[in-house]
């Protein structure tokens, strides 16, 4: 379709994950938003730009370099001239965000929270940080000298370091000197300890409340460090490399895939640097050493900074009590019908329950899968696990399975990005607990969420389990809006086994009647699904199509969405991040409307529904419509069937929709604007989703 147009129909990827990171800096400076949510934004702002610049920037960065035509692969635009705008929009970002910390820090005075430096400590913070420096920071402090040192050291890019610069003292011979030559200066690092928080909490005998950054409790503490040193001045600058996070596989046919991809883990920290930031007030001649030793030049995106780095470690900013400076927590409500105490598979096999996380308790996931490692009727249980939490309690509920001699099969994805490591010692410790581990089809990462268990009944096998938009994570539950549907409905539960059974045999493509399984049905169904809306449409029926997904970039669904709008189709998005499509454009995309919530929690459910005359079609998914979920992973889309359930996701969708106070608007333009519903009271969605929730509690307990 009007190919010759091609480089206005689209926005540009990276601009567009850029824009979707400027709206949770906006959060961060909503001043609506309490003061210590602002700063765990400016954490998850940060975060992602360090995961941008390993990936995203990354990956172009090996396009300018091994291909000399990249116009037509990045959508018109050249790799080399796509680095420096995301350089220049990068620029303009970190300089925002310390404005808004600036502001941050100056509201926290007036609650009697100070986060002080070096330099205005008192006498009785001196001896705290004197004390505490030598009992809990020197012994982990590691620190080179770099002036005489062959190759540069390595730094690695999850940590922070300060970058040391000493004059030395003249000596004797330089006074006698006639020519008074230059003097000696000499260049180290320090690299600021992981074991230690980087928030340090102060003593105080009175209502304020005193925080210095552990960079400052080494600055302050640099003589201590480099006291062999006769030095005239010493100063220290913040400095933070990013490198390359792509995994490379070596082609040794003797070694596993668990080895290959822990040897590639390793080798992940000497990747070449994409990205070098620095303390803007950093010496000329120290910035200058640094960037020749590293061979840090102009391909890489250098960036001037503030005097702290890593603000990603305000995700874990200290609470200090101060609740009052906090989103309030709401409990985890309860899914009626349910009881944790009960027998869940008891009541699945009754009817499908949704669970609604954090609205709902991520408890009964976990409570399922005790129960089933308990039941002697239970024969096997399998399980996809992608991303997983510390100490996982789904990783414990297997083993405990294993032991009570059930047959657990478990898919687990190695190259799960930056979680590669906590899966291989998962992978690990339930092989030796007897634990079947598959993992997964060579070249497809399974991005799959589902479970199913075998239990035998009256010498019949019935199958239980559940499918899910997100990782079977407890941790992450908090805060990702996520649906699963736990289900006893052996149609759909058949179509799971089978692709547990194509893990074991890939080179077999099995037919699924109820789900839609990517990398081989998942396009081609959901264009079917599309153009029966523009059939109804052209024939004069009311037609519809309500996506709510994580990202929107593949071209050719994109096209099949803009198809769809010139036929009259009603389409409504609501894309949390990237979003390829331009909406509002008459003749391509007037019949289409998109908007972006970024709120207290990350919304992340993916659900699809499509008119089709008045008899919807709803699906829960794994998949965004992204290329790499459509084509390049194992995906799954479940229908719902159930129609309490099919109802209230259509509830859940169009809460979503009626949001106005947290909701943007996607436009070409990339203004972030926020979506004002004329006429209406503010509307927050998450905080309706809840209340939503919370009603059908009240409505169970007064039909009871």
């Amino acid at each position: 379709m009007i190919e010759d147009q091609a480089e206005n129909i689209y926005i540009d990827r990276e601009k567009s994950w850029l824009t979707f990171n400027a709206r949770v800096l906006q959060e961060a400076a909503d001043e609506t938003v309490p003061l210590l949510d602002r700063l765990r934004f400016l954490g998850i702002f940060s975060n992602n730009l360090d995961e941008f610049f390993r990936v995203r920037y990354a990956a172009i960065r090996r396009m300018n370099i091994e291909q000399d035509d990249t116009e037509k692969i990045l959508g018109g635009i050249s790799a080399e001239r796509l680095l420096k705008d995301i350089t220049d929009i990068v620029i303009e970002q970190q300089s925002e965000s310390l404005r808004i910390l600036s502001d941050i820090e100056t509201k926290l005075e007036k609650e009697n929270i100070y986060i002080i430096n070096e330099k205005e400590i008192n006498k009785d913070q001196e001896n705290f940080i004197k004390d505490f420096f030598i009992q809990r920071v020197s012994p982990a402090v590691v620190t080179i000298m770099l002036n005489n040192l062959e190759e540069f050291p390595l730094l690695r890019d999850t940590s922070g370091y300060l970058a040391v610069k000493l004059v030395m003292k003249p000596t004797k011979e330089t006074f006698f000197n006639t020519f008074m030559p230059k003097q000696d200066v000499k260049y180290a690092i320090v690299e600021m300890p992981k074991t230690v928080n980087r928030f340090v909490v102060l003593p105080s005998n009175n209502e304020k409340q005193y925080i210095i950054l552990l960079d400052d409790v080494i600055r302050y503490n640099l003589h201590s460090i480099f006291n062999v040193f006769d030095y005239e001045s010493i100063t220290a600058h913040m400095i933070k490399i990013t490198r390359d996070a792509q995994l490379e596989f070596d082609s040794d046919l003797s070694k596993s895939l668990l080895e290959k991809i822990s040897d590639s883990v390793k080798e992940r920290r000497v990747g070449e640097p994409v990205r070098f930031v620095y303390d803007q007030d950093i010496a000329k001649d120290t910035l200058e050493f640094l960037l020749k030793r590293m061979k840090i030049d102009s391909s890489d995106s250098i960036i001037p900074g503030g005097r702290y780095h890593n603000r990603r470690d305000y995700m874990d900013f200290p609470n200090l009590g101060r609740y009052d400076l906090l989103y309030k927590q709401n409990y985890a409500l309860p899914i009626p019908g349910l009881n944790l105490e009960g027998s869940i598979l008891t009541k699945i096999k009754e009817k499908d329950y949704l669970l609604n996380a954090p609205y709902q308790s991520f408890s009964y996931l976990i409570r399922f899968l005790r129960e089933a490692a308990l039941d002697p009727k239970v024969i096997s249980i399998k399980i996809t696990l992608y991303r997983l939490a510390k100490n996982s309690q789904i990783v414990s509920s297997l083993i405990n399975a294993a032991k009570n001699g059930k047959k657990v099969i478990v898919q687990i994805e190695l190259q799960a990005r930056f979680d590669e490591a906590s899966n291989i010692s998962y992978s690990e410790q339930m092989q030796t607990e007897g634990i079947q581990l598959i993992f997964g089809v060579k070249g497809l990462k399974v991005h799959s969420k589902i479970c199913v268990i075998e239990r035998q009944e009256n010498e019949k096998i019935k199958m239980y389990g559940f499918i899910s938009t997100g990782n079977f994570n407890e941790v992450t539950a908090r805060f990702y809006t996520d649906v699963t549907l736990f289900t006893y409905n052996q149609k759909i539960l058949k179509d799971a086994n089978k692709i547990f059974d194509f893990f074991d045999v890939n080179y077999r493509i099995h037919r699924y009647k109820h789900l839609i399984v990517s990398p081989h049905y998942t396009r081609s169904r959901f264009n079917k699904l599309i153009d029966r809306e523009i059939t109804n449409s052209l024939a004069g029926k009311k037609a519809t199509i309500k996506l709510k997904m994580n990202s929107l970039t593949d071209s050719k669904m994109i096209d099949k969405l803009y198809e769809a709008s010139r036929a009259g189709v009603k389409i409504k998005l609501i894309i949390r991040g990237i979003c390829c499509l331009i909406p509002g454009v008459k003749g391509m995309s007037e019949n289409i409307e998109a908007i972006s919530i970024v709120d207290n929690y990350l919304e992340h459910s993916r659900i699809y529904i499509f008119y089709n005359e008045g008899n919807p079609e709803v699906f829960i998914s794994s998949a965004d419509f992204m290329t790499r979920n459509l084509d390049s992973r194992v995906e799954v889309t479940c229908p719902i069937y159930d129609n309490d359930i099919k109802n209230e996701l259509m509830d859940c969708f169009e809460i979503s929709w009626k949001a106005n106070v947290k909701a943007r608007i996607h436009n070409n333009a990339l203004e972030n604007k926020y979506r004002k519903v004329n006429g209406e009271k503010p509307f927050r969605a998450q905080l309706e989703m809840y209340n939503y929730y919370r009603n059908k509690i009240n409505v169970v307990f007064e039909n009871f």
